[in-house]
């Protein structure tokens, strides 16, 4: 299977279009709900959550895993990669959405002016400023933290006039700051939810760029690539899912995330 991992149910935006890019393949999802969000910890314990649900992932017989988390890939992905697969698990592969994500956005500006919205520890981590200046260094990018996003899509309130009312303080506050932005990344899994609200406070002009895509076609890209991940990988088109909270739960939030009639299976560290 390609393990699938975030901290909650954000993730499930890039299952989703993965499942639309390759969908002869098995896919295990694995939210940390139970100790969801990540984005205001530390780096050590952002480290330590990720990598013990990477080896879950392993355990359970994912050659692949991707972190479909921007904290996580912020601020675990290197460690792991470097630290731990060399001496660990050498036939093992683990990726980020970050780094696909910054290898493109620069194709989607004409102005050279990019926005990004994101949580706070993903914003203070600098790891899209570093990834895309490693790209684009001509590009001036400028982040702003949501912190009130993703509570606003867990909750059910993403169609809400609250979410309206948050969404445009953001946008306002992010066009204050760099008019000449016309392009903004959504460098948060859950932001897609609030899509509607987004484009209804965007100037017209101003692109709205979305991981999932790019993620699913980088990673068709890499299996085309790695030959030896890719023969590992079954293929009968099925997703299971796994939760560090209880499964009703995880069922419940997952149905926000348009996963319907799922199943999940719970499990403690």
């Amino acid at each position: 299977m390609i393990g699938v991992f975030d901290s909650g149910f954000g993730g499930m935006t890039i299952l989703r279009d993965l499942q639309k890019s390759l969908p002869e393949y098995d896919y295990l999802y694995l939210g940390d709900n139970a100790r969801a969000p990540y984005g205001s910890r530390s780096y050590e314990t952002i480290y330590r959550y990720t990598l013990q649900c990477v080896r879950e992932l392993f355990a359970r017989g994912c050659p692949l895993v991707i972190l479909a988390c921007n904290t996580a890939s912020a601020r675990a992905l290197r460690s792991i990669q470097q630290q731990v697969l060399p001496f660990e698990f050498p036939d093992r592969r683990v990726l980020g959405i970050i780094r696909p994500t910054a290898e493109e956005i620069g194709a989607f500006s004409k102005s050279g002016h990019i926005g990004i919205f994101a949580t706070a520890g993903t914003v203070s981590s600098g790891s899209y400023l570093i990834e895309i200046n490693h790209f684009y260094p001509e590009l001036k990018v400028t982040q702003h933290a949501c912190p009130m996003w993703v509570p606003l899509v867990e909750y059910g309130e993403s169609q809400s006039q609250g979410a309206d009312y948050f969404v445009q303080k953001e946008v306002d506050a992010l066009l204050a700051e760099d008019p000449e932005i016309d392009t903004i990344l959504l460098a948060c899994t859950h932001y897609p939810l609030l899509e509607k609200a987004i484009r209804k406070a965007l100037p017209q002009n101003v692109n709205l760029v979305f991981q999932g895509d790019i993620v699913a076609a980088k990673t068709v890209d890499y299996l085309n690539r790695h030959p030896e991940i890719e023969s590992r990988l079954s293929k009968s088109g099925k997703t299971r899912f796994l939760t560090t909270d209880t499964a009703k739960f995880f069922e419940k939030g997952a149905f926000l995330f348009g996963m319907r009639d799922i199943s999940a299976e719970s499990l403690t560290f």
